[in-house]
Order: structure tokens, then sequence, then C-alpha cells
């Protein structure tokens, strides 16, 4: 590991990249804790960084890029990453999404480059750990196991360009995810929540949740796979609704290859998906969970270009009160297909103007329904309708008249989160929560519970 500072890593390396270029240097500091039939089995804190050249080599005809990383470079090392990437730019073919390098005007402004990487510890598990030891010394004595880990990090990203561009952010992140099993592993429930502060989490109301959850499972009632009402909770409409996002691409749509796309041509800017007031976009600047305000990326895709690397990453809306407000779109993308730039973001919120209360509430003005606890193994089965399938876990409730009456088995289900916004019928109010499909991509996301008609649970399931 050098010596060197990152930002002194990035100005070697972007001294030797040629003449233009962006350097990406990311510090992860990680700490976490895991557990396993009650018992504490691991814990451990990991540092690590990562150097990433993007050079570029402008031709009479167009530009060339090449990416090259390299992991906890020394000086020499990350000059040779960079003469590599200025060579393997040179022989790259010309890049689709040329652009114009971003200059420190179109960046944002007042993000100190000089700062050091931000760190966590195992000290920002300590309050959880010791509430956390309470529930596993009650599972241990009435039977109950408990499965689990919990996770707090902090990513620091410096960008330095040949245009001037000097930028840094730290992004930490944390979150625990719980399983309970009782009967010999019969039953299962789980839990997740999501917080920068761990101690903001309440571990006690967790495990009071899935002893719930456990207890409801006594009594199994038989519901026939097909479509019935369902109470998504607010991790599963997170889930959901990540997939959403990441196909709302314009790209994809101008070229017909997504549920984004009009038929006929052109995308759906404009069209109504839902008669209900649901408004999902991102925001950086959002009070709750910040995120990094600038593009900071190492390929070009849909969604990113490396040519936009520094720039503003403003607030986006991509469904406003149900109806299509925005699409993803790089600088070159947009430019050719005539709509405004708009970065992806790295936070996504979720809103029903109508929703109210939490997820108790909507139970008890349900009369009849399958809450579903989480999805998972989620798969895209057809873009150009955002067909999904995936499974439901640890969980499925009945409710009749208000109340949970006991509990389903799990099902494997087909449905469009698209599709299903048209459906929706009531929703409870948005509050930070914790995706369990989506968690390792998506850390920051706000959600309401929603309660779908004929949500299309295809197949009967034997998973927990």
């Amino acid at each position: 590991m050098s010596s060197l500072s990152p930002q002194e890593l990035a100005e070697r390396a972007l001294a030797a990249a040629g003449p233009a270029a962006v350097v990406l240097v990311e510090h992860t500091s990680t700490a976490d804790l895991r557990w396993a039939r009650s018992t504490l089995t691991t814990n451990g804190e990991r540092n690590g960084l990562t150097l990433t050249v993007i050079a570029f080599h402008e031709r009479t005809d167009g530009v060339g890029t090449a990416t090259l990383s390299v992991t906890g470079p020394d000086a020499a090392g990350a000059v040779a990453v960079a003469e590599a990437a200025r060579s393997a730019a040179v022989a790259a073919p010309n890049a689709t999404d040329a652009a114009p390098l971003i200059h420190p005007e179109q960046a944002p402004t007042g993000l100190d480059w000089s700062e050091p990487a931000a760190l966590t510890s195992a000290r920002a598990l300590t309050g959880l750990t010791g509430r956390l030891g309470d529930a596993l010394r009650a599972g241990n004595a009435d039977g109950v196991e408990h499965f689990g880990y919990a996770e707090h990090s902090v990513s620091t990203t410096w960008l330095a360009s040949t245009t001037g561009v000097r930028l840094r952010w730290a992004q930490p992140s944390g979150r625990i995810e719980m399983t309970a099993k009782s009967h010999q592993r019969t039953r299962s429930a789980w839990q997740g929540a999501a917080n920068e502060d761990l101690d903001l989490i309440d571990v006690g109301a967790l495990d009071a949740a899935l002893r719930r959850g456990l207890a409801w499972q006594e009594r199994r009632i038989d519901v026939a796979p097909g479509r019935h009402a369902a109470i998504l909770t607010a991790g599963a409409t997170a889930d959901l609704a990540c997939d959403i996002w990441w196909y709302a691409a314009a790209r994809d749509a101008v070229e017909g290859r997504s549920v984004f796309s009009r038929p006929g041509g052109g995308t759906r800017i404009g069209d109504r998906l839902t008669d209900r007031r649901i408004t999902l976009g991102t925001d950086p600047d959002d009070a709750g969970m910040p995120a990094i305000p600038f593009e900071a990326t190492s390929n070009s895709s849909a969604h990113t270009s490396v040519f936009d690397n520094g720039m503003r990453a403003g607030a986006a809306t991509w469904v406003k009160d149900g109806a299509v407000e925005s699409l993803i779109a790089p600088r070159a993308v947009a430019a050719e297909h005539g709509l405004a730039p708009v970065a992806s973001g790295s936070n996504l919120i979720v809103t029903d103007a109508d929703g109210s209360g939490r997820l108790e509430d909507l139970v008890s003005r349900t009369d009849e329904a399958l809450l579903v606890t989480c999805v998972w193994y989620n798969r895209v089965v057809d873009p150009q309708s955002l067909l999904i399938t995936g499974l439901t876990r640890d969980g499925v409730y009945v409710v009749r008249g208000g109340e949970i009456v006991g509990s389903a088995g799990n099902f494997r289900f087909n449905e469009s989160p698209v599709g299903m916004l048209a459906r929706v019928r009531d929703a409870s109010e948005t509050g930070r929560t914790q995706p369990r499909e989506m968690a390792d991509y998506v850390p920051r996301v706000a959600a309401p519970a929603l309660l779908i008609d004929g949500f299309n649970f295809s197949t009967a399931s034997d998973a927990l």
C-alpha cells in the first residue's frame, strides 16, 4: 500500500494518463458482525483502496476510451495503470457516447478535495451489539434461532480530471438483516432495516416483529395460487420499485427495448401509469438519505457515461403523480434524442400522496389480502413489459377483516412493477426501508407499503 495520499495517487495517475483523462480513487472502510443459531460467529474490519483511470484519445473522427483499475497501488502502480490505460485508449474504437469532458463549472461546489478518507470501525456496531445480545439470549432461552448480519461502511470517492475538476464525497451506509426460525426450522421470519447510524435502528422492535411473524405461522391457511389482493411491505415495494428505476433508461426506451418504449417509436414520457399520485425519484440532497451529488463511473452504460464523470447529479423524477416524467439519459443520449440530460442518482424515493399511516394501519383497513413480507430472487423475464418472476420468503400472512389470522405458504410470483401501479388501491406513508433482493446495490431507499389488487401469485413454492 502506498504512503501517498489518495489525492497524490490521483494526481500522479492523471499526469501520466495523457491530455484527456479522469481518475477515480475509492477507499472503502467496513465493519461487520454475523451470527447464526443465536451465536455470534464472525466480526471484522476491512479497508481497501482502488484507483481507476479512464483515458481518452481524441482523433479526427471520434474519441477512443479505455478504463483500467488497480487495487492498493503505490506511486509506480498508479503511473503504470495510467500509462496502460492511455495506450489502450489509442487502440480503442470510437466511443458511441462521446461528449466534451465535464469542466469545474458543471460540477457541484463545496466538496473539499483535500479531506482524507472517512473511516468506520467496530465502534459503529457497539450500541447495536448490546441490544442484539439481548435478542440472542432470549432466543436461546425459548427455542428461537437467530441468523443474520449487521454492516456499517463508508466509501470515500475522489474524482480528478484533466479539465480541472476535483471532487470528494464520503458515503456512509448501514444495515441489519435478521432471520428467526423456530419449531425445527419449519417456521421462518425476516426483518431488515437500514440507516447510516446503526444506533438509530431498534433491534428490539425488529426482534418483536420476528416473533410476531413466527406466532402468526402457528395457523396455516391453505391459499391456492392465483391473483389475490396483496399488501407489500415497504421493503417488498422497494425491491420492485428498484426495477422500475433501473429500467428507466432513455436509450433502451428509444430503441424499443423497454417497458418505457412507446409502440411505434419514441418513449412513454408523459404517459399515465396509474390514477394514483405515485411518485418515484432520486434526490442527492434528500435530508434523510443524502447521496453522492456527482457522476462517478468507470464504465459507460445505458445509465451512465464515462464522459459525464464529475457532472452535477441533481434531483430527478421518473414517475410524477402517476405519469412518466423523465428517463435516465447521459448527455450523449440526451443530445441524440432531444431529451434533457438526467443522471440516474444513487438513492430512490417512492411516495403515494394519498398514503397514510403505517403498515399496521394499512392492514387494519384491508378486508382481505395476502401480506408479503419480502420478495427474493427476482429476475426480469420480459424487459418490454418489465415482467418479473420471483419468490416470496419468510412469511406470507393472511389478512381478513383488518387482522392477520394466519399464514399461507410461499409462492412464485409473475408481476410487472410498472403494470401493478395501475392496481394500487391503498398505501401507507413513506419511510426509510430495507429492500432484501436489492440491498447490496441500493442501500438508500424510502418507500410505502402498498395494497395491490390482483397480484399474480402464479405457483406455490416450497421455500420457507
